[in-house]
């Protein structure tokens, strides 16, 4: 009697609990990225996704960084499995490809590497976001047109969205970038971070699952 009363007393506290704790629970954004995110020649805490995770605290999105500087596709799809499992994103999206370009990969198994995350991702239940990459323009027009044009192409194939290459907009200011010519430098990343909230924003609706 007195445990079944105990039990009739808490359990409507406990579901209260349960539905106010998934009320005020963060969602998660992963971002799985080569070195244009992890902050190249940065600390982590410098690079933009943590200023991004900073700046949406009140938002209740907790933004995890899962870019490792020189993965390719293929590196970012082995690692996949894991990160999805161990923080359940909602969210995740895929800045990654840029290697493949710079050491020449065909297009057409960028292609498949990347189509191969974005299935994994929607397996997941989670909502992927592809990032355009482009190349410099010395690895020839052929070549280079091949390579811009797999991520729309991606996009449109599996009805997601596409976001535009960040790096265009910081390639305009020579003091944003690393004597590489390549990377950002941390006086680029606050710029980043804000440009990236204002396109992603949009995207990351929050939804009952």
């Amino acid at each position: 009697m007195y445990f079944n009363t105990i039990f009739r007393w808490h359990v409507p506290f406990l579901l209260l609990f349960l539905l106010t704790f998934r009320a005020v629970a963060a969602d998660t954004l992963l971002i799985l990225g080569d070195s244009l995110s992890a902050g190249y020649r940065m600390s982590a805490n410098s690079a933009w996704p943590a200023k991004l995770n900073e700046k949406w605290q009140a938002k209740q999105i907790d933004v995890i960084n899962a870019s490792i500087s020189g993965d390719t596709a293929a590196q970012g799809l082995a690692r996949l499995p894991g990160l999805l499992a161990q923080h359940h994103p909602r969210w995740v999206l895929i800045e990654l490809g840029g290697n493949d370009g710079l050491r020449g990969f065909a297009p057409q198994t960028i292609s498949t590497t990347l189509g191969k995350i974005i299935t994994q991702v929607k397996t997941a239940n989670a909502q992927p976001v592809l990032m355009q990459i482009r190349l410099p323009p010395n690895y020839g027009r052929r070549y280079t047109e091949a390579f811009q044009a797999i991520y729309p192409q991606l996009a449109e194939k599996y009805a997601i969205p596409l976001l535009p290459f960040f790096m265009e907009e910081v390639y305009l200011k020579p003091q944003w970038m690393q004597d590489d010519g390549i990377h950002p430098n941390p006086d680029a990343q606050p710029f980043i971070a804000n440009w990236m909230a204002e396109k992603l924003a949009p995207l990351l609706v929050k939804h009952e699952s």
